[in-house]
């Protein structure tokens, strides 16, 4: 009995001795399977990690009958995290590879039927800076440095195939209609301005965003693409947040605070930031106004100084009723409050080059504007195979009121009477939008049909006061000529279906969409628009193929819908310049754009590489125009300008070489065609580019680095903006087991950031020029607290 004692000792311990000498024999493994019928998920992300780290160690995709397995680990406590799309991710923590028991077999990992995913995506490895989809580009938020600290405009310059224009405004490169959506709710037409709302959202509440060209039927078919924002939706099991507080040498703050509670059947998030933004500006305008009779030209040289504040609160309840019930409840508070100052000298050069007039302005304004938004969604599971029926309500209310006053004198003639004139600006939005989707699958679960219904009501008061003071009364007085009140109502009914269908590697989706429109706008000096009701019908096709867990290759095709609404439609005068005004146009007919995608993507073991060549054309296209009258008033408006055929190509790429290594870029070339039949100016034809390429890289000590260079110019109906180049980076650094978090980032330090633009018409081509106060450094600090409750979950022991 000793003997076989010994025995057994001297075998354990040369097997602990084989162990210790090679010291990477762990392997863990499993099978990822659907919670609702047991169906294994092929080329589901399986990413481990060291129990503590943030970076994972390696990532796998599971595959055809949803198996994975890592070797060559080394003893330690390990934590798995397993995602696909429209699934919950799962994670376990606490898995231990020790030298009495290197392999282990996680056995089962179900995932369960997520509520918020919108689209397939395909992922290489673990939450990279950019993921690619056959119609969708998705910008990770926490992978990036350079979006900590910031805001939801600052992030959207970053992600691939957005634009963002110097008032903040974002759209799809390419593409002359996008809107913003906020967690798959449209949020643009629930304020006056999407940049003020974009502005003060914080980026460490935003989980990702996602680029949409070809939006699922469910959501609305305005625009050419959807902007959608994710946000976070809570942490782990416990309560946890953070709190931060960045500063910039401009003059920039930004503190922020985000907590979740998390308990067995729900989830409260509460999360609020504040915003104080400072702004510099100088431009020069060059325009020359050619008549048969005479030439002669207007340079203006402005220059502005704003300062702005502004909040945003958040909260939301995700209480799981019972298995079958769901309830999600999330109210949102925005604020903003704005001053500005600037001067203008407007010279009026005759055709000899003699200067006949000089005028000065002085132009001082101060803004606010608040916005709400309370939604609702109810899911219903109503069998084990996966149907369901979802509800959702969306209720929201915006003000804005601005003041302006505009003082103009003259340098000479001295004979020329100073005028100052006041604008008092009140608009105010409403909104309420309802859904009501069921989804179910039908063969197999291999397959999901939908269909719903949704209906929109959209309300916009613009009241405008336009007063000229009276220097000899001392008085203001009503400019009844400028002074109205423009009311817009807005009722869209819609339908939809849609089928989906994944076998092998195939994913092939159908859907039909119709909308009935009913509009009806007028102003209060009693002129009424009436636009006759019409039904709209937007079907979209996809096909995609995944082979050799490396390929994919897709081809999709829509039809999208773009409305006038009351920004283009309103015919308020704004002569804030009284040498170039500008108004809407009443009269102006929906836009439909027929577009189609063709994406390829390789995928390596750390790389990826992902073309996407897109075609469109849009008929009466809805773009500002601008023409001068003889009198050399400048006077811009909207109109169905005529078509556009846009042709774009898009190259995304992700490489990792190694673990604390990654790089990305995108390059995209977009050739824009108009043909109008308003004027012959508006016949132009020329190419885009939108060009980014990012690197980070994980060194020693718990720091992180990462840099950006981004180069843009684009192409419209009557001109182009000129390139122009950011440049951005950042560092960080972990403290205190990771809890503090410390981040130095600069933006365009080497220079500040310049505009160039030109445009012409039949009588007029200008340019103008234009520098801002972009280049700054900002410093960050970030506490995260935590109180965890560890995930226990039953290892099955290995089979042998």
């Amino acid at each position: 009995m000793k003997r076989i004692i010994c025995c057994c000792i001297f075998i354990l311990t040369l097997h602990l001795y084989s162990f210790a000498q090679n010291t990477n024999n762990g392997i863990i493994r499993g099978k990822v399977v659907e919670q609702e019928g047991g169906l294994p998920i092929p080329f589901a992300v399986v990413a481990i990690s060291e129990n503590n780290a943030e970076q994972p160690l390696f990532t796998f995709q599971t595959d055809e009958n949803g198996l994975f397995k890592f070797t060559n680990l080394k003893p330690g406590t390990y934590k798995l995290k397993v995602s696909y799309v429209s699934y919950t991710p799962l994670i376990i923590n606490e898995i231990a590879i020790i030298a009495a028991n290197p392999d282990k077999n996680l056995g089962l990992l179900k995932l369960a039927s997520g509520q918020n995913n919108l689209n397939e995506v395909v992922i290489t490895q673990d939450k990279p800076v950019i993921e690619i989809g056959a119609d969708v580009i998705t910008y990770n938020v926490g992978s990036s440095i350079l979006a900590e600290g910031s805001t939801a405009t600052d992030l959207l310059k970053e992600v691939p195939m957005v634009q963002v224009d110097i008032d903040g405004n974002a759209t799809i490169a390419g593409k002359r209609s996008t809107r913003v959506f906020i967690d798959g709710k449209p949020s643009d037409y629930m304020t006056s301005n999407i940049a003020d709302l974009l502005n003060v959202l914080p980026s460490d509440a935003i989980e990702k965003i996602e680029v949409m060209t070809n939006p699922p039927a469910k959501y609305s078919a305005d625009g050419e693409g959807i902007i959608n924002i994710v946000m976070k939706k809570g942490f782990k099991v416990g309560f946890n947040g953070n709190i931060g507080i960045s500063a910039g040498l401009q003059g920039n703050t930004n503190v922020n605070a985000n907590a979740s509670y998390k308990g067995q059947n729900y989830n409260l998030s509460l999360g609020g930031a504040y915003r104080k933004n400072v702004g510099k500006s100088n431009s020069e305008s060059y325009r020359t106004n050619f008549f048969p009779d005479t030439t002669f030209y207007y340079n203006q040289f402005n220059q502005a100084n704003s300062k702005s504040d502004g909040g945003n609160f958040r909260t939301s309840l995700d209480w799981d009723i019972t298995k079958q019930q769901n309830l999600r409840v999330t109210a949102s508070f925005n604020l903003n409050n704005g001053d500005n100052e600037s001067g203008n000298d407007f010279y009026y050069i005759s055709e000899e080059n003699i200067t006949k007039r000089l005028r000065n302005q002085i132009n001082t304004g101060n803004t606010n504007s608040n916005n709400f938004v309370f939604n609702t969604d109810y899911n219903f599971k109503l069998d084990t195979v996966g149907s369901k029926l979802s509800a959702g309500i969306t209720v929201g209310t915006n003000s804005n009121n601005s003041l302006r006053s505009f003082h103009r004198s003259y340098a000479f003639p001295a004979n020329l009477n100073p005028t100052l004139q006041q604008n008092n600006n009140e608009i105010g939005n409403r909104n309420i939008n309802f859904n009501l989707d069921y989804d179910k699958p039908v063969f197999n679960k291999r397959d999901r049909l939908e269909f719903g219904i949704a209906y929109n009501y959209r309300k916009n008061d613009n009241n405008q006061l336009v007063e000229d003071y009276n220097f000899k009364t001392q008085q203001y007085n009503t400019n009844i000529k400028l002074s109205n009140q423009f009311f817009y109502n807005e009722n869209i009914l819609a339908a939809y279906g849609s089928y989906n269908y994944r076998k092998n590697g195939w994913s092939a989706k159908a859907a039909l969409r119709s909308e009935y429109t009913n509009v009806n706008f007028d102003l209060s000096t009693g002129q009424t628009y009436n636009v006759d009701p019409y039904f709209s019908f937007f079907p979209s096709l996809s096909l995609n193929r995944y082979f050799r867990k490396r390929y994919n290759i897709g081809l999709s095709y829509s039809v999208r819908i773009n409305r006038p609404r009351e920004n283009t439609l309103n015919p308020q005068i704004n002569n804030a310049d009284t040498l170039n005004i500008s108004y809407g146009n009443p009269h102006l007919n929906p836009s439909f754009t027929h577009q189609v995608d063709i994406t390829f993507g390789v995928f390596g073991k750390n790389w990826s590489f992902t073309p996407r060549l897109s075609y469109s054309i849009a008929k009466g296209v809805i773009e500002r125009y601008r023409f001068v009258k003889s009198n050399g008033v400048s006077e811009s408006t909207f109109d169905n300008v005529g078509s556009n055929n846009n042709m774009s190509l898009m190259l995304i790429g992700n490489y990792r070489p190694t673990k604390t290594l990654s790089a990305n870029g995108s390059f995209g070339l977009f050739r824009s065609k108009y043909q109008s039949d308003i004027n012959n100016s508006l016949n132009k034809e020329g190419i885009s580019i939108r060009s980014r390429i990012g690197f980070s890289a994980q060194l020693p000590y718990k720091t992180a680095f990462e840099a950006s260079l981004s180069y843009n110019n684009s192409v419209n109906a009557q001109g182009r903006n000129k390139g122009s180049v950011n440049t951005s980076f950042g560092l960080r650094k972990s403290f205190l087991r990771n809890n503090l978090i410390a981040r130095i980032s600069a933006n365009d330090p080497f220079r500040a950031g310049h505009t160039s633009t030109y445009s012409e018409g039949l009588n007029f081509y200008s340019q103008s020029y234009g520098v801002s106060n972009s280049n700054n450094v900002t410093f960050s600090l970030t506490w995260r607290f935590t109180r965890i409750k560890t995930n226990k979950v039953d290892i099955p022991p290995p089979k042998r």
